[in-house]
């Protein structure tokens, strides 16, 4: 086997590195005897490229030759046998089980430069690239092309950031990307390296964050070559990358990273880093983080070199995008999940919220008004994490609410009728509530023109419905203004505060207060309706008496024909104390709905 003798300089960075005189090669593989790299530059030959050993199990070599858009490979050998493998650290590939892809160095990013909302600001808009933005009989997934064509709706929409579901190349071309088999690659059949920086950066000129998921709790379990990628592995393990005993369990598959292991923390880290560097993202999402920090998920047994390396990670993330959010999804309300590292905590600048969920959907799903619990919608909308309200993510519908035997809030009240009376009041209520507790609000694709069903990653969003129920989107959109408080008229949602003071569980009702303020000056009064009947001159304290002007009522005829319109404009608090406050007034609430109400300004 010949040895490369050029005198071109080493790269020691991992993959394959495009200079203007060649390509840079650079693999981690303890155990392999030898290494090749084969490609496009050599006729695919082991004998024409051999790589140079280096103490720590890495190898080197460098292929004048080689250029961008050649396809390439390593060759190892382990004994008496030939393992062909894609790079680990590969950017693009020509699918899962395919070649890899040298990438061209550059991009023309222009002007592009971080978009970096403030976290009590933000609105989060779940997307999965594969179905957002095709027509519902393509047979093809869509493209980061397609997704763009969505972002100007989102933008009327109000949201700040959009959150993809994972982009990592996987097995097939259908997914909802919880299967990395190529952790660096992005997935070819969206549109690959190039397709996810032309995203970012129309994101980015629109004002629209981009917050990317990323699952490092186990890899594969479909086409993965990381698997026994050199040759070794313990007890029937997986080899290198991964743990070799019970660790390497997870509900996914045997294929846990090896957390302990430097050159997988590295491999882990260095991903990413990868995608805040490389292209330009404005946060990452960890999924499930309960099988990084325990292998069963149960907390039998923890995983300290899990959490440590979650630290390290966020860490980094904060040390190159101050301000950059980073999600994890544990669903498990530990608050030592988004504490800083400097104290124990793992450093998560935010966590998905379980305790919202669940009650919330169980409250506007159930068909009995007797089957609703105030105490339980209350409690969810009361807790915050860590004394930080915006350190919870809070939503009625994620892909995984609205998948794994549960389908959309619509479809779950009234079946494929979605344009019911029920479906659209009870699940335009469950948004509400989302966007008018502490936490940052976060809205499933479709969910805003009441897209049915259940999530499939073969299965398209029903665009038409975005014309059919345009009063729904349009109560979507004032349902973020309010929260964002675009129209300067409700100041108190942008505040930690709340205060449930007001609790009818026999008649379904609810009123709490939001604000920053101790003497709630910025006070929005927030009243629930969770039963079928329309409640007149129900009297409920207010914070002070005086002009109170309706802002939102979800009962307005401009978001359904089928809405009644019931409700007042505005209420008159008199001085007469009440729920614990120092006022009263008598409102009419409609079915189903919530009002939002301020003071009117002088």
């Amino acid at each position: 086997m010949n040895t490369s003798t050029t005198t071109a300089p080493v790269a020691r960075v991992l993959g394959s590195s495009a200079t203007a005189d060649g390509v840079h090669f650079g693999v981690w593989a303890p155990h392999a005897d030898a290494v090749s790299v084969v490609g496009d530059f050599n006729a695919r030959s082991r004998d024409a490229h051999g790589m140079e050993r280096a103490e720590d199990g890495t190898w080197w070599a460098f292929v004048p030759g080689a250029r961008p858009g050649h396809e390439y490979r390593f060759e190892l050998r382990a004994g008496d046998q030939w393992l062909s493998r894609i790079d680990p650290r590969a950017r693009a590939v020509t699918h899962s089980m395919g070649n890899g892809i040298i990438c061209a160095p550059d991009f023309d990013w222009g002007n592009d430069a971080p978009v970096l909302h403030p976290w009590y600001t933000m609105v989060i808009y779940e997307m999965h690239v594969g179905t957002v933005g095709r027509a519902p009989d393509a047979s093809a997934p869509a493209t980061f092309a397609d997704a763009v064509r969505v972002l100007d709706h989102l933008v009327r929409l109000g949201v700040t950031d959009v959150q993809l579901m994972p982009v990592g190349e996987f097995s097939g071309d259908h997914s909802w990307g919880y299967n990395p088999a190529c952790p660096f690659a992005v997935e070819r059949a969206y549109g690959g390296q190039e397709g996810l920086r032309a995203f970012v950066k129309e994101a980015h000129a629109r004002g629209l964050g981009v917050i990317l998921d990323v699952v490092y709790n186990h890899f594969g379990p479909d086409d993965l070559h990381l698997w026994r990628f050199d040759g070794w592995s313990e007890h029937d393990g997986g080899g290198i990358y991964l743990y070799n005993d019970h660790r390497a369990s997870t509900p996914w598959g045997r294929t846990r990273p090896d957390y302990g292991r430097p050159e997988v923390r590295a491999f882990i880290r260095d991903n990413a880093v990868m995608w805040l560097e490389e292209y330009h993202v404005d946060g990452l999402r960890f999924d499930m983080t309960l099988y990084m920090r325990t292998v069963d998920g149960e907390g039998s047994e923890s995983l300290p070199d899990g959490w440590s390396l979650a630290q390290w990670v966020n860490d980094e993330v904060q040390r190159l995008r101050p301000g950059a959010i980073t999600i994890a999804e544990d669903l498990q309300d530990n608050d030592w999940l988004t504490k800083p590292t400097a104290e124990g905590g793992a450093g998560f600048g935010a966590q998905w919220d379980a305790r919202f969920v669940h009650p919330v959907r169980q409250a506007v799903i159930a068909a009995d008004d007797d089957h609703r619990s105030m105490h339980a919608v209350a409690e969810a909308l009361m807790k915050p994490a860590v004394g930080d309200a915006f350190r919870r993510v809070i939503y009625s519908e994620s892909h995984d609410e609205v998948a794994n035997g549960k389908a959309r809030v619509p479809h779950e009240i009234a079946g494929d009728a979605v344009g019911d009376w029920f479906a659209q009041k009870r699940s335009t209520l469950a948004a509400a509530l989302v966007f008018t507790a502490p936490g940052i609000p976060m809205i499933f694709q479709g969910q805003e023109f009441l897209q049915g069903g259940w999530f499939r990653n073969d299965s398209a969003l029903d665009w038409h419905q975005a014309e059919q129920y345009r009063g729904i989107v349009r109560l979507y959109r004032d349902l973020v203004a309010a929260r964002r408080n675009l129209r300067g008229e409700t100041p108190g949602l942008l505040g930690h505060d709340l205060d449930v003071y007001h609790l009818d569980d026999a008649r379904n009702v609810l009123a709490f207060l939001r604000s920053d303020r101790e003497d709630r000056q910025d006070a929005v009064m927030v009243a629930v309706n969770l039963g079928h009947q329309r409640l007149e001159d129900y009297v409920i304290g207010f914070p002070m008496p005086g002009a109170w002007a309706v802002r939102l009522n979800t009962d307005s005829p401009l978001y359904s024909e089928t809405f009644r319109g019931e409700g007042p404009a505005r209420v008159v608090a008199i001085d007469t104390p009440d729920d614990g406050l120092p006022a009263t007034a008598a409102l009419t609430l409609p079915a189903y709905s919530v009002l939002i109400l301020s003071p009117e300004k002088a």
